[in-house]
């Protein structure tokens, strides 16, 4: 998809990080967007910050990306107001804080799986039909290096990153048979400078505020590259019908630990997680 002009472009999660430097990045594209978050005042923002030189139509939504009601009428809103789609990102996305699998509820393990994989799949579901009408059209999902590795206390968030995945993969050999004219991508960001730390719900009962507070500040530490890097190297792939889209802070590093040592990445990790202070 080598023109991105006047193209009509879904993104969610566009209120912050990843998703609101690719509204960004679209913009300057001169693309028509349709973008959603749960956070209405953080979505404005985003559209107040969109480019103003041409006159590109803009389309907002709030609402949970877990609510499968509120996501198809999205998609029947973005069908009505375009009569197109050409790009959609399931950008979407949570996570916990510091928290074992043995000590986590169920309820937020739940909560957790409901926007980060069922967000993506009524994204995927609901919009697939639309992009395969195009000539032209690519489907993307966020998934993460949490999705090639699994991180101890990281449970839930490494699940869902993991699902993502795999849905991911499985759909993108059905394409290449069944509908090729959309390209899917599987995309895998790792130390990217969001708010996902700062706002990770913390949930262990047994850490008192100070130690979260450390634990949140280590792990900031390793969110190291900018939001704009990742959307300009995403719309990169997009032109380039790249479907494995690997980037940020040590993002290859893991994937690659994780095919070349498969028995002793586990070790590795847990090394640096004790000598971080995120574990």
């Amino acid at each position: 998809m080598k023109q991105l002009k006047n193209k009509v472009v879904v993104i969610t999660g566009a209120g912050s990080g990843i998703g609101r430097a690719l509204a960004l990045q679209f913009s300057k594209e001169s693309c028509h967007l349709a973008i959603n978050d749960f956070n209405e005042a953080a979505l404005d923002e985003t559209i107040s910050l969109l480019n103003k030189s041409e006159s590109r139509k803009v389309v907002k939504a709030v609402f949970d990306v877990s609510d499968k009601t509120a996501f198809k009428a999205f998609a029947n809103k973005v069908d009505s107001e375009y009569g197109q789609v050409d790009v959609m990102i399931n950008n979407a996305g949570v996570a916990l804080g510091k928290i074992s699998i043995d000590k986590i509820e169920l309820e937020d393990f739940e909560w957790l799986m409901g926007i980060n994989f069922w967000g993506m799949v009524y994204g995927s579901k609901f919009f697939l039909p639309l992009l395969k009408k195009q000539k032209e059209a690519a489907l993307l999902n966020v998934s993460s290096i949490f999705g090639f590795a699994g991180i101890a206390y990281q449970g839930a968030y490494c699940s869902s990153k993991f699902a993502i995945r795999g849905f991911t993969e499985s759909l993108m050999q059905e394409s290449m048979i069944d509908f090729p004219n959309v390209t899917i991508h599987s995309i895998h960001p790792g130390g990217i400078k969001t708010n996902i730390a700062a706002e990770s719900k913390n949930i262990d009962p047994e850490m008192d505020e100070a130690e979260e507070k450390k634990v949140r500040e280590n792990f900031e530490k390793m969110l190291v590259t900018a939001p704009s890097s990742i959307a300009e190297h995403i719309i990169d792939c997009i032109r380039k019908k790249k479907k494995r889209i690997v980037f940020g802070h040590r993002a290859k590093g893991i994937d690659w630990l994780t095919r070349m040592f498969p028995q002793r990445y586990h070790k590795m990790i847990v090394n640096e997680i004790k000598s971080k202070g995120i574990g």
